[in-house]
């Protein structure tokens, strides 16, 4: 569960900051503005969670700055942006600069929007958002900004790794998209409808369906539709309860048709589909726990035992991690100077060499392609306990995820 620690500590830290005390025991702290009410509290929780569980290693470590330790302090943006906004009121009042988030690509544009006004308004407050989750394209394109920093790869770079895979998988010939209609999703759509016409002429898109976001209830009409319009691939960046309940309807339909997906590694995604996505489902991520490569594992290990439930969102140790590198180089806290460490950072977190890119504050980094299967001897780890797990169908190395930008940064003097 999401750890919300109030008390003595905070109030001291607190005093501290508005007394401006500094010394090596003083604790830093950050913000992490998630969805923790409503209905994709499920997600935000299981997010804040990979945040603080990041934020113990390094404090378990020595901290920063020869031994400052961290301190996650949470906020509710109930996936709204107009409560992420008031979270964020909270977050300067209270003197922390650094902010990690969050579900949501709407919520992540209103937030770095607000803190680029906020910073240009309060040159000596200014706070770095430091997104792992919102994943519009937007945000490192024509809204990119020098106080923000993404994490994970955007969705043009993960729907250009799918349509990869699904332009090189034998027998596609008849595509429908579902996408929630959101500015993600929208992106989303946009870009695979490009990228198959590029590199598969001849496959035919016989659908193409935007929904509200997480307000269907009944998805046994776009199954139909689906299966009537004779598809034999569903390419969806649904998540939650809208990918959920899309391929349950497809199962229960008869429908013979592979889902290819963006998101079905959330949490109690693999619960909720469990037999109906065997086989048929496919998922681009950063990691999962039957990669190749297993240094991540005996991190994953601790975290299923002190959480009681999957950990696969690479994109949070990733942001943790490479913010507290670049305090510790940048010797200091200032977020400007943090931001200019980590605009040229270079890092591997487990799964092979990453970089952010000075132009856009993008980071480029290893995307695998998986297939949910049966786990046995060749598949040692199931997920959420359900007898499936990940397979790997192929590896993106991340020199090869980098797209061209539209960013036109504007960076303080």
């Amino acid at each position: 569960m999401v750890k919300i620690r109030m008390g003595p500590a905070v109030v001291g830290c607190i005093l501290a900051f508005a007394t401006g005390a500094g010394n090596a025991t003083e604790t830093i702290r950050v913000a992490v503005i998630e969805a923790l009410s409503g209905p994709p509290a499920a997600v935000g929780k299981w997010w804040a969670n990979h945040v603080q569980f990041a934020v113990d290693q390094v404090n378990a470590q020595g901290g920063v700055l020869g031994g400052q330790k961290i301190e996650v302090v949470p906020f509710d943006s109930k996936a709204s942006p107009a409560e992420a906004l008031i979270a964020l009121k909270a977050v300067s009042d209270q003197g922390i600069h650094f902010v990690f988030g969050t579900t949501g690509s709407h919520v992540a544009i209103a937030l770095s929007e607000a803190i680029g006004k906020h910073n240009a308004r309060n040159p000596d407050g200014t706070i770095l958002f430091l997104n792992y989750g919102g994943l519009a394209p937007e945000l490192t394109n024509e809204q990119c900004s020098f106080w923000y920093f993404r994490f994970d790869a955007n969705a043009d770079m993960r729907v250009t790794a799918l349509a990869r895979q699904v332009a090189a998988t034998k027998g596609v010939s008849k595509v429908y998209l579902v996408n929630q209609d959101y500015a993600y999703g929208q992106a989303v759509r946009k870009l695979l409808r490009e990228e198959l016409t590029r590199r598969r002429p001849d496959i035919e898109i016989v659908g193409d369906d935007l929904i509200q976001l997480q307000k269907t209830k009944d998805f046994a009409p776009y199954a139909a539709k689906i299966k009537a319009a004779g598809a034999d691939t569903i390419i969806t960046s649904n998540w939650g309860p809208d990918l959920i309940l899309l391929v349950r309807a497809g199962h229960d339909s008869g429908l013979v048709a592979r889902f290819y997906t963006l998101h079905s590694h959330f949490i109690g995604t693999p619960t909720a589909i469990a037999k109906a996505g065997a086989e048929r489902l496919v998922n681009v991520s950063p990691w999962h726990a039957n990669i190749a490569d297993t240094r991540l594992l005996p991190y994953y290990l601790e975290y299923k035992r002190r959480y009681r439930e999957e950990w696969n969102m690479l994109p949070q140790k990733n942001a943790v991690e490479m913010w507290a590198s670049a305090i510790d180089t940048a010797k200091s806290t200032d977020p400007i100077k943090v931001a200019r460490v980590l605009e040229t950072m270079r890092y591997d977190s487990g799964t092979g060499a990453m970089w952010m890119r000075a132009d856009d504050h993008q980071l480029m980094q290893p995307q695998y392609v998986a297939v949910f299967t049966k786990a046995g001897d060749a598949l040692k780890y199931d997920v959420e306990n359900t007898g499936f797990g990940w397979k790997t169908e192929g590896r993106i190395e991340a020199d090869d995820t980098v797209l061209p930008h539209r960013c036109r940064m504007e960076r303080p003097r």
